[in-house]
């Protein structure tokens, strides 16, 4: 279910490549993303978990799940944002991830804060 009104939280994301820790020849594609977390709702929430679907350009698919984001469950109140960086590796130069955020507002609502669809590219590959 999607974030309702009584509780928007707004995500964007921002992709790197990390040529440093990619090894192309090997099908081994390294990105770094940070994510800023803001909530825009009147209630406190809380991060629980999150759900990732990390897609390839040969058409893999990875799902990710897990408690909180880097060890941490952010507890935000309102008009207070968070942001963090974390990495996924994917087998060619051009991907995509998106996803979504379960959260728990201090009334006690569990709601999803969608994670728009965003790209993972080596520089230059797209125009």
């Amino acid at each position: 279910m999607p974030a309702s009104s009584e509780h928007p939280i707004r995500v964007d994301v921002k992709s790197t490549y990390v040529e440093s820790q990619s090894d192309p020849m090997h099908g081994r594609f390294v990105f770094a993303y940070t994510v800023t977390i803001q909530n825009q709702g009147q209630q406190p929430a809380k991060l629980i978990s999150r759900h990732w679907i990390i897609h390839d350009s040969n058409g893999k698919v990875q799902e990710v799940r897990g408690e909180g984001v880097v060890g941490e469950q952010p507890h935000l109140q309102p008009g207070q944002g968070f942001k963090y960086t974390s990495g996924a590796m994917i087998e060619t130069p051009v991907g995509t991830m998106q996803g979504s955020y379960r959260m728990v507002g201090d009334d006690g609502v569990e709601f999803d804060a969608p994670i728009p669809s965003f790209t993972l590219s080596v520089p230059r590959v797209l125009h």
